[in-house]
């Protein structure tokens, strides 16, 4: 799926929308932009914000992220009980934990 297009946003959108319902995790906003650092975020206001390029990232990565993000709505903190229902919703979790960093961001082609 191409980035920086209204399909790959909606995709994304579509995606929060099907894991909020799974982790009973309503964000007020769900905002998909250009992100250089992170992959995703999460406000305490509860807006959700989301890498535009995820959208072209395995599946099951997206859903580390989007999972990831959501649980802060309940739980803001890497702790026992965000880490156990991570375990229980994405099982492969720790395949793609470095605290969203860039260290999983593709590399550039110049």
């Amino acid at each position: 799926m191409a980035t920086r297009t209204p399909d790959a946003r909606e995709y994304l959108r579509s995606r929060v929308a099907i894991w909020s319902v799974r982790l009973r995790s309503e964000p007020t906003q769900v905002r998909v932009q250009r992100m250089t650092r992170k992959w995703g975020s999460c406000s305490s206001r509860g807006i959700v914000t989301l890498a535009e390029d995820l959208a072209e990232r395995d599946i099951a990565f997206q859903d580390f992220v989007i999972a990831h993000e959501l649980l802060h709505l309940r739980i803001p903190n890497h702790g026992r009980v965000f880490k156990a229902l991570l375990t229980l919703h994405v099982p492969q979790w720790k395949r793609y934990d470095v605290r969203l960093g860039r260290e999983f961001r593709p590399r550039r082609e110049w």
